[in-house]
This record gives C-alpha cells, structure tokens and sequence, in this order.
C-alpha cells in the first residue's frame, strides 16, 4: 500500500505520475517531438501534486524509470529523483523502461517485443511473454529481416515502442503485429512500482545510476 511519484523520461516523452495502491491517481505527460524535460519535468511534478492535493511529504517513495534510452533523458529523470528522495527523505525505486513499455500491450498468447529506437538500424530490446514475464533479457541488437525469426515462426509477436518504425521496414512476417503510437510512460510504472515497494526492493539513492546498456559517447562537431 503505497503512494508514489512515478518519472519517465527515457524517450521524448516527459511523464510523470502520482500512484496508489498501484493504481495511476494523476498523469501529466508531454510527447513532443524534442526533448523538453528539463524545461518541463519540475513543472509536470508540481502539477501533479497540486491537481491531487498532495503534499511531497505524504509520498512514500519516489520511482523513476531506469532505461535503457536516451542518455540525456534519463539523466535528467534519474537527477531529478535522486534530488527528491535526498530532499523528502524517502526511497527511490528503479524501473526498467523495456518492462512498464510491455504493459502497454495485453495478449492472450504470444509474446511481446519491447524495443527503443537506438542508433540507425539498433534497437534497445526486451522480449516478454503473455504474462509479462521476461522471456529474454535487454540487448542492443542491430535489425535485420531475419531479427526474431525463431519467435516469429510459431508464435504472434507484438512489437511495441518507438523502434517499431524501423522494423517494420525489415520485418514482413504474418506473426509480426506492430503496435503503433506507443512511447514508455509514468502511467504504466503504477503496478510494477507497488511490487517492489511491498518487497522493499530500493535502490541505493547515493549511487544509483541510469541504465544506459551502452556507453555514452559524445561526438564531435564535423568543421
């Protein structure tokens, strides 16, 4: 029984949510083609607070989603609720954007494909069963037609999330079932949030860290 701010901004799109019990009580979130989180996000937390007349002192906890995804987004994400916990004095818990993606899509059978547009023809991915269970762990992995073949051979797959674009320009299976429109948002983390704040599953505010599942690298201008 718990209530929590939730923050997701590993893609463009900047959310944030107030949860009880599991359940989203208030959604503020912007999907903008840019990313405007460090414009917005501080804005989207006061909202919430003010809209459901909640106090920052009544959390219980503070989620945040963890990535993989933009490095800049989730810095900014992962900031901001370390900021948070060490202000209010309240745990962080961390989750796996790949994961609350999944709960998007609801299945009777099959799997589900959680994945997020990378660099040219790579994908951030996580393969998931009817029952949102982890059926393959996250890799970054380079699209190509024959990608999920042996999934796709038996069984209806559901590409969920903003890597969906490129694969369907690859991918022409009559398994395949894109589902489109689809970003990583504070909404979804409500029940993945209530799990792990009943096992007390937190994380260490001081040196936590994003997800990244690659390394960061900047790169230069061309003169």
């Amino acid at each position: 029984m718990a209530l929590v701010l939730n923050i997701e901004t590993a893609t463009t799109n900047c959310s944030v949510s107030l949860s009880k019990d599991g359940e989203t009580l208030v959604l503020k979130e912007d999907n903008s083609l840019g990313y405007s989180h460090a414009e917005t996000l501080h804005l989207f937390i006061d909202e919430v607070f003010k809209i459901s007349k909640i106090k920052p002192s009544e959390i219980d906890a503070v989620a945040v989603s963890k990535g993989p995804g933009s490095y800049t987004g989730l810095r900014i994400g992962v900031s901001s609720a370390k900021g948070l916990c060490f202000a209010l004095n309240k745990p962080l818990i961390a989750i796996s954007t790949l994961e609350s993606l999944a709960h998007q899509v609801t299945i009777a059978d099959g799997f589900i494909v959680s994945m997020l547009d990378a660099r040219r023809m790579e994908v951030y991915s996580a393969i998931y069963n009817s029952n949102l269970e982890l059926h393959r762990e996250i890799e970054a992995e380079i699209l190509t037609e024959e990608s999920f073949s042996a999934l796709l051979k038996d069984h209806k797959v559901y590409f969920v999330g903003n890597g969906v674009e490129k694969t369907k320009s690859l991918i022409q299976h009559p398994n395949a079932v894109f589902v489109d429109g689809k970003l990583p948002s504070a909404n979804e983390m409500a029940s993945l949030v209530e799990n792990k704040h009943k096992k007390s599953d937190t994380e260490d505010v001081a040196y936590f860290e994003p997800y990244y599942l690659k390394d960061f690298v900047a790169l230069k201008k061309k003169a």
